[in-house]
């Protein structure tokens, strides 16, 4: 990926996901554990898993799962998605909707977003709820890294939608992507160079999904984008303030890197940097204390990992219940690499959690 990345191969992303796809996609099987089948929720395709109904049953409960991969990578296909939506299904014996939403570069931010939100509405509409069995008042919405992005997106856009009559009793986010505000955040200092995804990496992946040029990937990276004459981020900077939000185990001896002057011109040519759909970190309190039950994923090898735990800060502070599950020996994207040739501890010992928690809340 990095490789690809340095290389900028005509598109990196489409020679990417081709390999992905290539050795890696499965058709719907299903077991006499799980039913698979796909899908088209309001044009979006989805592959749904089914525990077969108990005699005592009446309605299931239900997780809606969108894949994470940058907005570019991955589906909800591929061996790791379709055995995390499997195992999912199996122990919880609840319905699990995964969203195969649009890649970058076919398409790109508000498109993912879009995709997410059609999928997922379409599902909490009363009668498809109850053709799949569905109990309206257990559902979740769940995703990991960019989709932990999008799914907090679509539950915020749910909240304040007065149309939607159903919406979720719980999000739950792993490692989730929220923010392109600040870059220099201390996980950003100290994972600069972490596997997986190094700094540079997630900021050509903002990159990608706003369509944008690398050429600024320099500015961003030292946070010209939100300098202190951006008259743009002004209002943004207090809800992002880690000095503030994050506890001192996680501030430790870092300093924020907050620019004089910097280039207003980036933000007037990317204003997704700012729009609250992509960075759902930045939405206003009156939102926040809109948003249901919820649960969040951080691990401390991870770039990301403040965008977690400034996100449950927040929330928390608008009086949302939250449960800050964090690992100190774990890294980004662990919670899908449960089978061989990649089959880590930190995998089964994350997604093990997760499940737990869905399990008692759900």
């Amino acid at each position: 990926c990095h490789l690809i990345h340095y290389l900028r191969l005509s598109h990196h992303l489409v020679v990417l996901n081709y390999l992905i796809g290539t050795f890696d996609k499965l058709k719907s099987v299903s077991s006499e554990h799980i039913n698979i089948t796909d899908a088209v929720f309001d044009g979006v395709e989805v592959r749904v898993f089914e525990p077969p109904a108990k005699q005592d049953e009446t309605l299931k409960r239900s997780v809606v799962y969108i894949h994470g991969g940058g907005w570019a990578l991955a589906s909800a296909r591929t061996s790791l998605y379709n055995n995390l939506c499997r195992i999912m299904a199996e122990s919880l014996n609840a319905v699990v909707v995964s969203v195969e939403y649009r890649l970058v570069p076919e398409v790109c931010f508000p498109e993912q977003f879009h995709d997410a939100l059609r999928a997922t509405k379409h599902f909490l509409h009363p009668d498809v709820l109850a053709e799949y069995s569905v109990d309206p008042s257990r559902v979740a919405i769940s995703g990991d890294s960019a989709g932990g992005n999008l799914a907090a997106a679509v539950c915020q856009q749910l909240s304040k939608d007065e149309h939607v009559t159903i919406r979720p009793k719980l999000q739950a986010l792993i490692y989730p992507v929220l923010q392109a505000f600040d870059f220099n955040t201390p996980s950003y200092q100290q994972n600069m160079n972490m596997p997986v995804l190094p700094r540079y990496v997630m900021i050509n992946y903002w990159i990608d999904y706003f369509n944008g040029n690398y050429d600024l990937a320099h500015s961003l990276l030292i946070n010209n984008h939100t300098a202190l004459d951006v008259s743009q981020a002004l209002s943004f900077r207090g809800r992002l303030n880690w000095t503030s939000l994050l506890p001192s185990s996680f501030r430790k001896n870092y300093k924020p890197v907050i620019q004089t002057t910097g280039k207003a011109e980036i933000v007037q040519k990317i204003p997704a940097l700012l729009d609250v759909r992509a960075v759902p970190l930045l939405a206003e309190n009156e939102t926040l204390q809109l948003q249901p039950k919820t649960y969040i994923l951080t691990c401390e090898n991870d770039v990301l990992r403040d965008d977690g735990v400034m996100y449950a800060k927040r929330l928390e502070n608008a009086g949302v219940a939250v449960t800050l599950d964090h690992f100190d020996d774990c890294f980004h994207g662990c919670m899908i690499f449960t089978i061989w040739p990649t089959d880590f501890s930190a995998g089964i010992q994350t997604r093990n959690s997760y499940i737990k928690w869905l399990d008692e809340n759900l």
